[in-house]
């Protein structure tokens, strides 16, 4: 029972400039068996049985924060080509990842995971699509990282079948054959997926982009997808050289490629979206499309930014993203509520997003796209226990009269304490079941690992 905190629920549908739905100045949430029974003002009702109660006083309550766009493998290459374009990135990484394997994987997801925790994180989305010959079960690795750490994981179990020398940017040795990435792809589902509502792991079908995957592999990873049931990702509408070259191989844009290959729908959502046209705004909206949005990473590589407030009044489902942190190498989710803040009301004028807009993505937008908002996301009865306190009785929020603004806009707070399904995985700004130490340890030996075999 957490008593005593400011209290927001998120429980509006759909984002509003003035409100997010119902708030408490001092509100109480009550946690049963993992899920949420009670949410209200003031101190909570007597409850039967043993009661564990923390005290919210200086705190603000609000869902568990839901990252919709990762690739956790990255943490093992930060700071590579850092005044480059995507594509230059790309080219200079490419070769780097080719020496990735599981071990690595399992690290970097385990150090990617606790600190991405520590911002507020319980849910996030990791698109992995390098799957190099000698790299062993690099997916297993992704998902033996999110066990260690306590949080969600939605395993998007990327491919890539068009390498140089089919005229996309990896090497050969990081890209599969499309049957054989077809199969990796089913078979990432029968092991990790789990459907039920509180799940750990889900698994989504995520083909990496139009520039590194052939039509065929893009159209049958769809029809795979919903064969299973399960949700589609991928990267789409970056950078404008991404457009001039779908427009030379294609003769459209990305959003129009996308459609004619069965990419659009309320089961899908793209990474990125930031050159959108009015007509594909429209689209995403209509056909309910999901966009997640990377301020700082599209910051960092000079792509631009998505055209968010369009997108939420079409009412595409819009959620925050870190990317790999090879393009954001701060890696905290948290951060991105106020860079999507800024960003938005540098495009589209000071009253284009309002703090709460920002919260409303970073986690009922978000839960939206990976369409789980009936689980997560919001402070609701029978919903999932994830759930952020944030401490803002410090010097780096004192003044701020609104929590909300405080959380956005002010310093990243510290967190007293963060649930995932009740359970608490970060206590006092620090992880419950790991090390950060250990995993700064681990990583480090990773990073080195990659550097000795000489692919960079």
């Amino acid at each position: 029972m957490i008593e005593g905190a400011a209290v927001v629920t998120v429980d509006a549908p759909e984002p509003n400039i003035s409100a997010t739905g119902t708030e408490y100045a001092e509100g109480h949430v009550v946690i049963e068996d993992g899920r949420i029974s009670a949410v209200g003002p003031g101190a909570a009702p007597p409850q039967p049985g043993a009661v564990r109660r923390v005290d919210g006083s200086g705190c603000l309550v609000t869902p568990g924060l839901v990252n919709t766009h990762h690739h956790l493998y990255q943490w093992a290459t930060r700071g590579y080509a850092v005044d480059a374009t995507l594509f230059g990135w790309l080219t200079e990484l490419y070769p780097v990842w080719a020496g990735i394997d599981e071990e690595l994987t399992g690290s970097a997801a385990a150090a990617g995971l606790g600190w991405t925790a520590l911002s507020g994180c319980t849910t996030v989305a990791d698109h992995h699509y390098v799957f190099p010959d000698t790299g062993g079960d690099v997916l297993g690795g992704v998902v033996s990282g999110a066990e260690r750490i306590g949080v969600r994981l939605h395993a998007v179990r990327g491919s890539m079948d068009r390498g140089q020398s089919a005229g996309g940017l990896p090497p050969d040795s990081a890209v599969e054959d499309t049957e054989s990435a077809l199969r990796g792809t089913e078979d990432a589902i029968r092991r990790f997926h789990d459907p039920a509502f509180d799940s750990r792991v889900r698994v989504a079908v995520g083909p990496c982009s139009p520039f590194s995957v052939s039509g065929e592999l893009m159209r049958s990873s769809a029809e795979l997808a919903r064969r299973h049931g399960v949700r589609l990702h991928t990267h789409l509408a970056e950078t404008i050289d991404e457009l001039e070259r779908c427009d030379r191989e294609f003769g459209c844009d990305p959003v129009e490629y996308a459609e004619r290959l069965g990419w659009l729908g309320e089961d899908v959502w793209l990474a990125h979206g930031v050159h959108l046209s009015e007509r594909d705004v429209a689209r995403l909206g209509e056909t309910g499309t999901g966009v997640a949005h990377c301020p700082s990473s599209n910051g960092r590589l000079g792509a631009g930014t998505a055209p968010v407030r369009p997108l939420l009044d079409h009412n595409a489902p819009v959620g925050l993203g870190i990317d790999g942190v090879a393009s954001n190498e701060s890696g905290r989710l948290g951060d991105e509520l106020r860079q999507a803040l800024l960003l938005g009301r540098a495009r589209y004028g000071p009253d284009a997003l309002s703090v709460r807009d920002a919260l409303w993505m970073g986690t009922r937008g978000g839960a939206r796209c990976l369409g789980r908002e009936d689980e997560l996301g919001s402070l609701e009865p029978g919903k999932l226990a994830d759930i952020a306190l944030w401490d803002l009785d410090g010097l780096g929020h004192a003044g701020i009269g609104d929590p909300v603004a405080a959380l956005a806009l002010g310093p990243l707070p510290k967190l007293r304490g963060l649930l995932c399904g009740g359970e608490t995985i970060v206590a006092d700004s620090r992880l419950t079941r790991e090390s950060e130490r250990d995993l700064t340890a681990e990583l480090r030996r990773s990073c080195s690992s990659i550097a000795a075999k000489g692919v960079g």
